[in-house]
């Protein structure tokens, strides 16, 4: 199975969306790019929510019926290690190995040095097309790589081995994640990730980095972006290259998470994958909830009651609802609106404050934020909530759609 050079991961924390989604990659199919969806749902969020991996495979395929959706698709066991990924084997056909709780801590010193011995031509000035410079590797550079991330690297392994062994080799796509690591990865450190998971007979068909700057669940990029740009497009380059180095699958590719709402990174993306004719799949996670919350307000009466009433919950609970989540988050809470007074808004003005719209001063992303983390709340709504979504699906699902087209994939995939 072979991913296709551009794939979009789109969440959809309550499985009702599926078509409002596809909508949006219909309509970049129609201005000539075809890009793959990929449903993704972790573990967490099924046990939150109280959903399995079967009902976001059903949903999916629901959709995909639905729209006539004639190409590609897969759904994501997303974030999975060698505990939860037994739940997603009959359901997922796209599994993202989580190993950052492997990161730093290392493997045997025999296993270390075996690694150093196998990558050591690539020691001293070496010299990558396309990139800003020219890495000067020591072989203390390849031990400090190998006793920091290659255990992470061979818990990966484990997990791949143990899906292939139920699923067949070519009958999923893999990816990698160290996006949820403490520390970026540098170019030197990405190249010999790639030698180690080339070892360990992972045919990776896309990894999730961690880069520079923060990357905070729902809104757009805190850093800066020239210095993204730069190492974005090192990535590319030393992706292109170890594929030739280490004999990894051709179509490996760069995978962006927490991708939603980086409206300032798209077009350096854009830029750059043009540039190399690259590849790219980017990861929509939380989006799709929001615009939900955005559609029941714009809807009035019950719905905007219900948008309401999840914040009023979500503020008096917001130290459990941020636990899980602080080290992707940024909330000033003397910046968040008491619930009075957003009961005593209208939906116009609950819409203004929670759409990520930069140019509308009132916009609160502090209250965006907040309610990214809500869905918990709106899942144990019930019914209550699952119904309202279905009344209000006019304005819903035409939220949804426009999000992810005019917002997302135009400046990702179209450039404007």
């Amino acid at each position: 199975m072979n991913l296709e050079k551009f794939s979009f991961g789109i969440g959809d924390r309550f499985g009702h969306e599926g078509s409002a989604q596809l909508r949006a990659l219909q309509l970049a199919d129609k201005s000539g790019v075809t890009i793959s969806p990929v449903w993704n749902k972790s573990y967490r969020e099924h046990s939150i929510i109280g959903t399995l991996p079967s009902d976001a495979r059903a949903a999916a395929d629901d959709a995909v019926n639905h729209c006539k959706w004639a190409h590609p698709y897969y759904v994501d066991a997303d974030h999975i290690g060698l505990k939860t990924v037994d739940l997603f084997l009959d359901s997922s056909d796209f599994y993202t190995l989580d190993v950052a709780d492997f990161i730093g801590m290392p493997a045997d010193s025999k296993s270390i040095d075996a690694f150093v011995r196998s990558v050591r031509k690539f020691s001293g000035k070496l010299e990558i097309p396309g990139l800003h410079a020219a890495l000067n590797v020591t072989e203390d550079d390849i031990c400090k790589v190998g006793k920091k991330y290659l255990l992470a690297i061979q818990e990966a392994g484990k997990i791949y081995r143990h899906i292939a062994s139920m699923k067949g080799v070519e009958n999923f796509v893999t990816e990698i994640s160290t996006d949820e690591s403490q520390q970026s990865q540098t170019p030197t450190e990405l190249f010999f990730i790639l030698a180690a998971i080339a070892q360990e007979g992972i045919p990776i068909q896309t990894i999730a980095p961690k880069f520079t700057g923060a990357f905070l669940k729902g809104v757009d990029y805190v850093g800066q972006v020239d210095q993204f740009g730069k190492e974005f497009e090192d990535d590319i380059c030393i992706i292109a290259f170890a594929v030739k180095s280490f004999s990894l699958p051709s179509n490996l590719k760069l995978s962006v998470h927490s991708g939603s709402d980086k409206f300032s990174l798209y077009p350096v993306i854009h830029r750059i994958v043009r540039k190399h004719n690259a590849g790219l799949h980017l990861k929509t996670a939380g989006t799709t909830w929001l615009e939900e919350l955005i559609g029941l307000a714009m809807a009035g009466g019950k719905g905007f009651a219900i948008s309401q009433a999840i914040y009023g919950d979500a503020y008096k609970r917001i130290d459990e609802l941020c636990k899980p989540y602080e080290s992707v988050i940024a909330i000033d809470r003397r910046k968040l609106p008491d619930p009075k007074t957003v009961n005593a808004w209208n939906k116009d003005e609950f819409v203004a404050a929670l759409r990520h719209d930069q140019s509308n001063p009132s916009y609160n992303m502090h209250f965006r934020q907040l309610l990214h983390l809500a869905y918990k709340l709106a899942a144990e709504m019930g019914d209550e909530f699952t119904i309202a979504l279905d009344r209000s699906q006019e304005y819903v699902g035409r939220n949804v759609t426009e999000n992810l087209f005019q917002r997302h994939i135009k400046p990702l995939f179209l450039g404007n």
